[in-house]
């Protein structure tokens, strides 16, 4: 389980305000969740926004420093 999806929705109330918040369905939301597929790179500051920016783009994207330097 991504617990930063995790956290996000816990943030927003649900997974379906979290896939409003990032203009995404529900089930996109539900992938994300439980790993079935990555955060796509256009909706990494999305996330980090329905956070309150507790988690960085670095950190919920690792994997990409080109896109997301740490600080």
């Amino acid at each position: 389980m991504n617990e930063i999806v995790r956290f996000a929705i816990a943030q927003y109330g649900s997974q379906k305000k979290l896939a409003d918040a990032c203009g995404v369905t529900q089930g996109a939301v539900w992938k994300w969740l439980h790993g079935q597929n990555e955060i796509s790179p256009q909706y990494v500051y999305a996330i980090s926004r329905a956070t309150d920016g507790h988690f960085k783009p670095h950190q919920i994207r690792p994997d990409l420093p080109e896109l997301f330097p740490q600080p």
